[in-house]
């Protein structure tokens, strides 16, 4: 297993792969044969940053059975999906700012992340394994108010794309199992100590493991080196207040911790 990690020091961006408490730094392109350059840094030296930058990020709806039960929904034949648009993204320990548009509910979706290493068009599920660079911690922030304030246009870009709300990190893991892994979600609330865990969920309970989501997505749309998918949550999303510790917990991968905060 190797983990992948973008960072700021000195006032310019790099990567390179964590181990321990120590960063190898790597230049050249972190998806096409990174070249080693020899130096490494104190991981408190640096700022972590996203992972990745992704061309385009996609989330999936109902994609667990737990969650399709608790709903009384049936579970769909294709994976559903929506974007989240770029200007959204943010990284381990960056606030998550609540939108100065919207004063209704805004809610915590810890998911497993996607990302992809080669570029995908049309491929099988066997192919799609290979096309899987690794994986990351996602917070799918959602305007849940939003999503059918319109009857007419269920508004889910929107209530999905507000500045920060497309949280993820803190590395990108790879050689991983996904069917292995378990996703946690841990809340602080504001002005307390009390770790309360929210989400404890399986991966295997997917309705669409990664392979399958990504062959069937490549089917609608070309998929990039970068880009992430968003696997879906399950049983356990809630409302977050400000000054809200949100903490998305996956072993391999790590803790993607953030503050949701006003914003100012």
């Amino acid at each position: 297993m190797v983990r992948w990690l973008r960072f700021k020091y000195d006032q310019s961006v790099g990567f390179g792969i964590l181990e321990g408490n120590r960063i190898k730094v790597f230049e050249g392109d972190m998806f096409d044969g990174p070249n080693p350059m020899g130096i490494t840094l104190d991981l408190e030296e640096v700022e972590i940053s996203i992972p990745c930058v992704p061309g385009k990020m996609l989330a999936l709806w109902n994609n667990f059975y737990a969650l399709a039960k608790k709903l009384g929904m049936d579970t769909p034949p294709e994976p559903l999906y929506w974007v989240k648009t770029d200007g959204c993204y943010l990284g381990h320990g960056e606030k998550i700012l609540k939108p100065a548009s919207y004063d209704g509910k805004v809610v915590f979706e810890g998911e497993l992340g996607i990302v992809i290493g080669s570029i995908c068009r049309g491929i099988s599920e066997e192919q799609a394994a290979a096309q899987i660079f690794g994986y990351t911690c996602i917070n799918d922030v959602t305007a849940v108010e939003i999503v059918n304030r319109d009857d007419t246009f269920p508004a889910w870009t929107r209530a999905k794309s507000f500045d920060t709300f497309g949280v993820m990190g803190p590395v990108i893991a790879t050689g991983l199992n996904p069917e292995d892994l378990i996703v946690r979600t841990l809340l602080t609330k504001p002005g307390t100590t009390e770790v309360q865990e929210r989400q404890n969920y399986p991966v295997s309970d997917m309705v669409f493991l990664p392979s399958a989501i990504v062959s069937m997505i490549s089917q609608d749309v070309t998929l990039f080196p970068g880009d992430v998918i968003c696997c879906g949550t399950s049983i356990g999303v809630g409302s977050m207040r400000p000054g809200t510790k949100i903490e998305v917990s996956i072993d391999g991968i790590g803790t993607l911790s953030n503050f949701y905060e006003e914003n100012e």
